[in-house]
């Protein structure tokens, strides 16, 4: 199986693609973006894509949902939870005192902002398309330059770690989904996820679309919204469940949504890790 993921190689996607306990000859992707990972499972260039959708400091990942709702065609498979150890990264012999320039991804940036405030005040925050893009424009040596990423990235690209653990708390967390082109048998505790819109905004529409899963006895463990990218306050409502699709409370319950929403996108039921 080929896994597509965020690349180039050193990115904290690929230690979480090493997290999914592949077959042997299982082979990792690594893709420019994570819509270019997304499509090449769409076009069958891989059978699986390892994208991550929140992360504990920062929150959602917006690019993931929007993947998950305008690009249909996948499903979740399987959830990875990968802890995160942010670094600063530079040439050997740099000092923090030389860095005029910090680069990384905007998830990282976001994750490092009391360091980057504290201790680089007067430093350009420059976006990078990945923590690996990163390190390997700093090694090709950019003057005044540092990059934010993992440990495995200095390695691979000949930087050094000039600080450690720079990320603002140390339970620093992000979650990754395994979407493919079908989702996971019933394992017995199992979480499902869907997306749904309301028709208009109304006094206890959403009320009424969780009591569905409180009548049953169902533990939802996320809510969240995102904007549709149409008309300005119409939303997609991002819920996670506890129990799988087949279930039958859990049948019962998506019925229920399907006649209470607008629309209904069911993102797939797989097996279930403790977020905690």
């Amino acid at each position: 199986m080929r896994v597509a993921y965020l690349g180039p190689p050193g990115t904290f996607s690929e230690e979480a693609v090493t997290r999914c306990d592949l077959a042997a000859g299982d082979e990792p992707l690594p893709c420019a973006s994570f819509p270019a990972a997304w499509d090449a499972v769409l076009a069958g260039e891989a059978e699986a894509a390892l994208l991550p959708v929140e992360n504990s400091i920062e929150g959602a990942i917006g690019t993931t949902l929007d993947l998950l709702v305008h690009r249909p065609g996948l499903l979740i498979r399987r959830e990875v939870l990968l802890p995160v150890q942010q670094h600063l990264l530079a040439a050997a012999g740099t000092t923090l005192a030389q860095v005029t320039r910090v680069l990384s991804h905007p998830q990282p940036l976001g994750q490092c902002a009391r360091f980057l405030r504290e201790r680089l005040p007067a430093a350009g925050l420059e976006p990078t398309i990945s923590t690996a893009d990163a390190a390997i424009q700093v090694s090709r040596g950019l003057p005044g330059a540092a990059a934010i990423g993992a440990r495995a990235a200095a390695t691979r690209y000949g930087l050094t770690i000039i600080a450690e653990g720079i990320q603002d708390s140390d339970e620093n967390t992000t979650r990754f989904l395994l979407v493919a082109r079908t989702d996971e048998a019933r394992t017995g505790s199992d979480r499902t996820s869907i997306a749904f819109t309301l028709d208009r905004d109304r006094p206890g529409g959403l009320y009424e679309v969780m009591g569905e899963f409180a009548s049953r006895g169902i533990n939802l463990s996320k809510l969240e919204s995102r904007p549709v990218k149409g008309a300005l306050g119409l939303y997609y409502f991002f819920l996670d469940f506890e129990g799988h699709r087949l279930d039958a409370p859990c049948a019962e319950a998506l019925e229920g949504v399907r006649r209470r929403a607008h629309k209904l996108h069911l993102l797939g039921s797989y097996p279930r890790i403790s977020l905690a």
